[in-house]
């Protein structure tokens, strides 16, 4: 590998690729927050990590690169709480439910996340995190064990495709994240939405006539 940049400091950026790239991506937070995302130059960023720019080309090749990752990390921190959430809940049922409104409740509280899906970034974000393919491979990352473990505990149909049924998690994750009225995510009416219209398309027909007697 060429050798690690100097920082201004006097430091250096950390001789391990994936470290000095997260001190990359901790500086370019730290600007986008700042600024905002449509405002910040990758000068700024590098000003922010002390080193040039074409050191942050170096290892990120263009703004979308770098801010593709930063989702994937953001989005990583937020799996790790969302997973013992989710696995706390009695049912598959409660599990997608729960943890959909959990995710994106959370997601919104995050100051960047917040800032990428507010209505004047959708249109930047959406080509980075959708036509990419970024959101639906997250999305399998954080979902596909738990749809895994549902279809052997017989709660979701056998024929279910993860892939494909991740794709459309991830869907219905971009509509919510930018709803402006999920400020409350005690609302009854988005765990109803949730449960009449997501859910049926997984349950196994007894798990569905079970849940409409209850």
């Amino acid at each position: 590998m060429e050798s690690v940049a100097r920082r201004k400091t006097g430091n250096v950026l950390s001789g391990d690729l994936d470290e000095a790239r997260e001190q990359i991506m901790v500086a370019a937070e730290a600007v986008f927050t700042r600024f905002g995302v449509a405002k910040t130059t990758m000068d700024d960023i590098g000003r922010q990590a002390g080193v040039s720019r074409p050191t942050v080309y170096r290892y990120f090749g263009d703004r979308d690169t770098l801010i593709s990752a930063i989702i994937e990390r953001r989005s990583r921190l937020l799996f790790a709480k969302a997973r013992e959430f989710l696995f706390d809940q009695p049912t598959f049922a409660d599990q997608l439910v729960e943890g959909l409104i959990f995710l994106v409740d959370r997601g919104r509280r995050d100051p960047l996340i917040r800032i990428l899906v507010s209505p004047e970034h959708m249109q930047m974000a959406e080509p980075l995190v959708g036509s990419s393919g970024l959101a639906a491979r997250l999305t399998a990352e954080m979902w596909g064990p738990v749809l895994e473990r549902a279809m052997v505990g017989g709660e979701i149909r056998s024929d279910v495709d993860i892939d494909k049924m991740s794709e459309w998690i991830a869907l219905v994750q971009f509509i919510l994240v930018g709803r402006l009225d999920l400020d409350n995510p005690d609302d009854p009416a988005h765990r109803e939405m949730l449960r009449n219209f997501v859910l049926p398309g997984l349950l196994r027909s007894s798990a569905m006539s079970a849940r409409n007697i209850a």
